[in-house]
């Protein structure tokens, strides 16, 4: 084992540092599977002389290499106790492009989808789609000869390889492509690892005995989705060993073999004709799983693109989660399984006519209880409701989770039914209501048990019924991994599921590649145990954790942490479209997504031995770029809401370090403008001061915003003072929230609100209440937090109603009704009641106009433009749609939506001078170019006091609030 000076020559030797800090240790010990194993470093080569360092220092030392991408593999391929070499942030360029040919060579970092986004103009894409496709990538796909939703169609990764360049572990250069069997048989002379290579594999598939084994014992040829072992039955087809093809691609072999022969740098594939643009979705529900398969052999025998199971587990899941809930509208009663049957065509009415006569053909067989058919955008969301199959099962509540052990066998088409049926037997023998889901149409159904791995009873049961399920996959000559790998969940299986003298062939041909015994070492051949190198260990004592937010909904902070299971939608680029992860995607770091937080927490709260489980600085440093936008708690599918984590974390740690002058002067803005106000340009001046800004830590390239000539407060108790007649009272009572933000700096935009609501025949009430508290909570002053919402539930508890709504101004300060004070108000039951009819008014006008007591002949005739930049509140607590509602009231107004991600401000985080760069990164991801392309005569409106700031910063146009924008084209005469 190296020393900690040998790793940090090594380090200083390649082109970008290794790491091996405690941090990147735990966030890199762990994938999406159920493994941990702690890494001695971790890796991010920049060039292929990285990685031939990397080689030689391994083969020195005696240590394993693992190659990883988006890190989002199933079976533990890509955890490992050596070096992690992560090549996802800087082996990520398209090469070159064939478009005659029909060819493309990409980086093995390069993500499905962004390939996509390339092809996509000239009419191609790469066929083999995962659910993971907006972040996983190329090296992984081929690593793990991936498939998704397509296969049927389109084939597996294995299919497009046309050529891969690899670095072999003695650290030589090597090609793999298409060639004759006479080029095969030169390539075998000489003393060349590669020469070695080619003579082994020869002299070990020439031999007619081993043929024979692998015809016997590999799975029936019929299964397209196989991935057990290396695909050397595939080799065969070659003359060179009893086969009719004239050539032969070892490129292929190293398609699912998990990086454990070499070390993929460069891949060429195959793309295809972009699928035909008309389709139609039939979903059809079923009262059993049983008839749903059984409904697959009569579904199949029709031209579909898609073929896809979802049971009602994960349809359960969809319920409670905010992104996905929104995706589920098409589901009638309560079905125990959904198919999803799409058919394609460039006709339109020709996939019309295909997606009735599938129905005919169903409903002749008695199949489904309801037959629907989706179009256009309601394709795209019932696609993505599959998409997040697996994140949303992290999302079940308490220790019983869905366990990856079972979950990619696959059989023939024809085998299915029966073989489904046989396993449900099987679980119904253990007591266990398994999770059927995904790929029903190529025979491969991920089917997951629910155990509790923290219960010694259940590991015992984790690997029982592994060991059935690989016996009755054998039965059916079926495929133990049909697209997910071996890895480690499955690697022990392999000699009983192609016998043990292919097994012993296997390994003699990983010796061949790998005779050092550096690459991956422990994957596909030598594997550990299944049940061993666990994330949670079996029988140990569950760690008590006080907090001061209430975490019951997880049943704990800890567990909240633990929902986490990697799935990694966090890494997705803006391209992908939301919020997630802003901090990812400005860095692209896995230390800075939302999966690194929860891993990180995880790892400490579960291993810690200190009192405070939370006084870590590897905490500080996994959490410090986190920006609270609370888009993990949307569009993460388990609902890992990382923002209250890091509420916690900041409270529990500052407990023990203390709490800096800076986030003290932060958290306590509100009272500071109190005082400050008396002397409003006085203390603008001041605090815009060079050397006040430099000694408070405050970006010098910023303005501190300024505080206006007086209060919203003070303005409506003029307001109401005067004996002005006021528009008549006809639609009721509000009450309008006084933030902190709206009451001292946008008092223009809280005058614009009252005016706009009053014409509009509403009495608009402002009482005394506190401020927020979002400051406070920003900063982990959680005490403070406290206090503020107990008070202003105690306050609003009994007034606020469905008929008379808490309205607000400024998103992120309203919504802590809705979001944190249920989690630090000590009155739980006063704090749900406020918090149905705690609003947004965008939210607000929605709710009225759908009433129709708001109507667009209220308001002017006059033509605008308007383009919309949510807040990330907004889009994650509520909706950015009720914004375009409410500013779609002007007849002539033309009102769009940006998909703009996070504007980067984050409230005092772009303002803190370590943080300017980062933040504007931020802005720069999405927002800002969407802004300088917008013609200078669009409005631009923003809810966000910090949007408009940050807007403002960065591209030099002002926004406007909604409100600002809808009072200006009332027609009344104000």
């Amino acid at each position: 084992m190296p020393t900690q000076f040998q790793l940090q020559q090594l380090s200083e030797s390649l082109e970008r540092k290794l790491l091996f800090d405690e941090l990147h240790k735990t966030i890199y010990s762990t994938d999406a599977s159920a493994y941990r194993m702690i890494p001695i470093a971790v890796a991010f080569p920049k060039t292929n002389e990285d990685i031939v360092k990397l080689m030689q220092f391994a083969t020195q030392y005696k240590i394993s290499l693992t190659p990883r991408t988006a890190g989002t593999s199933l079976a533990g391929q890509t955890v490992g106790s050596g070096i992690i070499v992560d090549v996802s942030k800087y082996f990520t360029s398209i090469i070159s492009f064939d478009a005659d040919k029909k060819t493309i060579t990409v980086q093995p970092g390069v993500i499905r989808d962004e390939l996509n986004l390339y092809l996509k103009p000239h009419g191609l894409f790469f066929g083999p789609n995962t659910s993971t496709s907006n972040r996983c990538m190329m090296g992984g796909m081929v690593g793990n000869n991936s498939s998704g939703t397509t296969s049927i169609r389109y084939g597996v990764t294995r299919d497009k390889i046309v050529e891969i360049k690899a670095i072999l572990s003695d650290g030589s250069m090597v090609v793999f492509n298409e060639i004759s069997s006479n080029d095969f048989i030169e390539k075998t002379k000489g003393n060349s690892l590669e020469s070695k290579i080619y003579h082994t594999i020869y002299k070990e598939l020439s031999n007619v005995e081993n043929q024979k084994e692998i015809v016997k014992e590999f799975p029936k040829p019929e299964i397209h989705r196989r991935n057990t072992g290396y695909a050397v039955d595939l080799l065969l087809k070659s003359d060179l060993f009893s086969g009719l093809e004239p050539t032969i691609n070892l490129g292929k072999l190293l398609c699912g073999s998990e990086g454990t022969l070499a070390f993929t740098t460069e891949i060429t594939l195959k793309v295809d004709d972009l699928p035909p643009s008309n389709n139609v979705m039939v979903v059809a529900h079923f009262h059993t799983v049983q008839e749903s398969l059984e409904a697959v052999v009569v579904a199949m025998k029709h031209h579909l693109y898609t073929c896809e199971m979802m049971d009602d587990t994960i349809l359960d899941c969809t319920k409670n989660n905010r992104e996905q809930s929104k995706n589920r509208l098409f589901i009638e009663g309560n079905p125990k399984a959904i198919m999803m049957f799409e058919v394609a065509s460039d006709s339109m009415i020709d996939a019309e006519n295909q997606a009735n006569a599938l129905i005919d053909d169903l409903q002749d067989g008695n199949f489904g209880y309801a037959l629907i058919k989706l179009y256009g955008e309601d394709i795209n969301k019932i696609i993505e409701l599959r998409k997040a199959g697996l994140g949303l099962l992290g999302s079940i509540v308490g220790d019983n989770k869905a366990a990856d052990s079972i979950e990619d066998t696959a059989v023939e088409l024809s085998d299915l039914p029966n073989y489904i049926a046989e396993f449900a037997a099987m679980m119904k023998r253990y007591n266990q209501d398994a999770i059927y889901y995904a790929h029903a149409g190529a025979g491969e159904l991920h089917l997951r048990p629910v155990l509790n791995l923290k219960k010694k009873e259940d590991v015992v049961l984790f690997r029982t019924i592994a060991t059935e399920v690989a016996l009755l996959v054998k039965k059916y000559r079926g495929s133990l991994s049909g697209e997910h790998g071996d890895g480690i969940v499955r690697g022990e299986f392999i000699p009983f599921m192609i016998g043990d003298k292919n097994y012993e062939l296997l390994k003699r041909i990983k010796s061949a590649f790998d005779p050092n015994a550096i690459l991956n070492i422990g994957k596909i051949v030598n594997t550990s145990k299944m049940d061993e190198n666990l994330r949670v260990e079996a029988g140990r004592v569950e760690p008590e954790i006080q907090t001061i937010q209430d975490f019951s909904d997880s049943l704990g902070v800890l567990r909240l942490a633990e929902k986490c299971n990697g799935s990694g939608d966090c890494r997705k680029l803006p391209s992908a479209g939301g919020t997630l992860c802003p901090s990812y995607r400005a860095t692209l770091n896995e230390k800075d997504t939302t999966r690194a937080r929860a891993n990180a927490l995880r790892e400490y709260l579960t291993n810690s031995e200190k009192d405070n489980k939370f006084n870590h600085k590897e905490l500080y440093e996994v959490f410090e770029l986190c920006v609270s936008c609370k888009a993990c708690a949307s569009e993460c599918p388990s609902n890992v809401d990382v923002a209250a984590l890091k509420a916690e974390f900041l409270y529990q740690y500052q407990k023990a370090n203390g709490y800096s002058i800076r986030n003290r002067i932060f958290a306590s803005n509100s009272k500071l403008n109190q005082l400050g106000s008396l002397l409003p340009s006085f203390t603008n001046f001041v605090v815009n001061l060079p050397i006040v800004k430099q000694s408070l830590g405050v970006a010098t390239q910023r303005e501190v915003p300024l505080l206006a000539k007086t209060t919203f407060r003070k303005w409506y108790k003029d307001e109401c003072k005067s004996q002005e007649p006021r528009a008549k009272i006809q639609n009721g009572k509000v009450y309008l929230f006084c933030d902190e933000f709206t009451n001292y700096y946008d008092v223009s935009v809280g005058i614009d609100a009252f005016e706009l609501l009053t014409k509009l025949g509403y009495e608009v009430v402002v009482i005394n209440h506190e401020e927020s508290g979002r400051a406070y909570i920003s900063k982990g002053f959680l005490e403070e937090a406290q206090a503020i919402a107990n008070k202003n539930v105690a306050i609003f508890k009994d007034l606020i109603s469905e008929d008379t709504p808490l309205i607000g101004i400024e998103p992120s300060a309203i919504l802590t009704f809705r979001d944190e004070y249920i989690r630090l108000a000590k009155d739980n039951e006063g704090a749900e009641k406020i918090s149905k009819n705690a609003l947004t008014i965008e939210e607000f006008f929605k709710k009225e106009i759908t009433a129709g007591k708001i109507h667009s002949e209220q308001f002017s005739d006059v033509e605008k433009t308007i383009k919309i930049h949510g807040h990330c509140h907004q889009k994650s607590l509520s909706s950015v749609e009720a914004t375009f509602a409410m500013l779609n009231l002007p007849k002539n107004s033309s009102v769009t939506i940006y998909n703009s991600g996070c504007c980067g401000m984050a409230g005092s985080f772009g303002y803190e001078k370590e943080h300017y760069d980062i933040s504007m990164q931020m802005g720069e991801d999405t927002l800002f170019p969407k802004i300088r392309s917008t013609n200078s005569d669009t409005v631009i409106a923003a809810a966000g006091t910090s949007c408009r700031h940050q807007i403002f910063d960065g591209t030099n146009r002002k926004a406007l609030h909604p409100v600002t924008i809808l009072r200006d084209c009332l027609k009344y005469k104000i």
